[in-house]
């Protein structure tokens, strides 16, 4: 059994993120093995409001280096989450706008 604050592990904060928030559109880095109704049904619960939508991606890892040592990032999955048009903003988000 998943718990939301398993699947749901912290929002993302861009330029571009915070300029969709104005059309209720939320971005979320969110468990890899995480669907899209456990993803939604996470939002609902920790943040009582009525999801419409939800758009997932893989991001994927990119190589970096530091001196002469070479690495990757970790791959992660990002969650686009839009709210329904009588759904309350997120108040989290509100003092960011």
């Amino acid at each position: 059994m998943k718990f939301a604050y398993d699947i749901i592990r912290k929002p993302v904060i861009t330029e571009a993120s915070i300029a969709d928030m104005q059309d209720k559109k939320y971005t979320f880095k969110v468990a890899n093995d995480a669907n899209k109704g456990d993803i939604k049904k996470a939002v609902e619960e920790i943040f009582k409001v009525k999801v419409e939508k939800v758009t997932t991606i893989n991001v994927k890892a990119k190589a970096r280096r530091q001196g002469y040592n070479y690495g990757k990032t970790a791959a992660w999955k990002k969650a686009f989450v839009k709210l329904t048009a009588d759904s309350k903003s997120i108040e989290f988000f509100d003092s960011l706008m």
